[in-house]
């Protein structure tokens, strides 16, 4: 069996944002339609790299590449744009569904999610963690229904670009206290 490799963090970001920028791009030479198609592609892309390159799928791009693929499938097949619009509120609301369900069960399920990618942390710091992360998904799925039903297709597209993205980024950033003042003491001490 094979040994579980670790992505060079620009590598890392190049196929999680890829997908994302490409269809941004190709949104504003066509139109949402043929961009879902690209992002599909994309997605696709971008999981058989990172396979190839790591021996294995994280479980949270996994979900989405499903998503991607059933609600973009309905796009492309329908040649109806809500179908991807109302994707990333699905999957926001699904997150934010299984981690509140976690931090009521008392499992950090986000443990499962980000163990391998984060140092150590005391269950109390993943549990904190993990309500701040239903937090932020249950309120970007509110913010995506707002998005989308106010916005016009090439604005929402921009806005899921340049918006939902930074957002997310700032969010885990604002994490650093917190990660620093729960991570294990043999972990800190390295």
């Amino acid at each position: 069996m094979s040994e579980t490799r670790k992505l060079h963090p620009g590598v890392k970001f190049l196929l999680d944002a890829g997908p994302l920028a490409i269809f941004f791009i190709v949104n504003a030479r066509a139109d949402l339609i043929v961009a879902t198609g690209a992002l599909m592609a994309a997605v696709l892309v971008a999981l058989a790299v990172t396979y190839e390159l790591t021996r294995k799928l994280a479980m949270a791009p996994l979900i989405t590449a499903v998503f991607v693929m059933i609600f973009g499938g309905l796009t492309v097949v329908l040649k109806d744009e809500t179908f991807i619009k109302v994707k990333p509120t699905i999957i926001y609301a699904l997150f934010a569904a299984i981690l509140f369900a976690g931090h009521v069960m008392g499992k950090p399920f986000l443990k499962t999610v980000f163990e391998a990618a984060m140092p150590p942390l005391e269950e109390e710091g993943w549990r904190k963690m993990g309500f701040r992360w239903a937090c932020f998904f249950a309120a970007m799925a509110v913010l995506n229904e707002i998005a989308w039903r106010g916005l016009t297709t090439d604005q929402w597209v921009s806005f899921k670009v340049f918006g939902f993205m930074p957002l997310s980024f700032l969010f885990a950033a604002a994490q650093m206290p917190l990660i620093n003042r729960y991570m294990l003491e043999e972990e800190a001490a390295e």
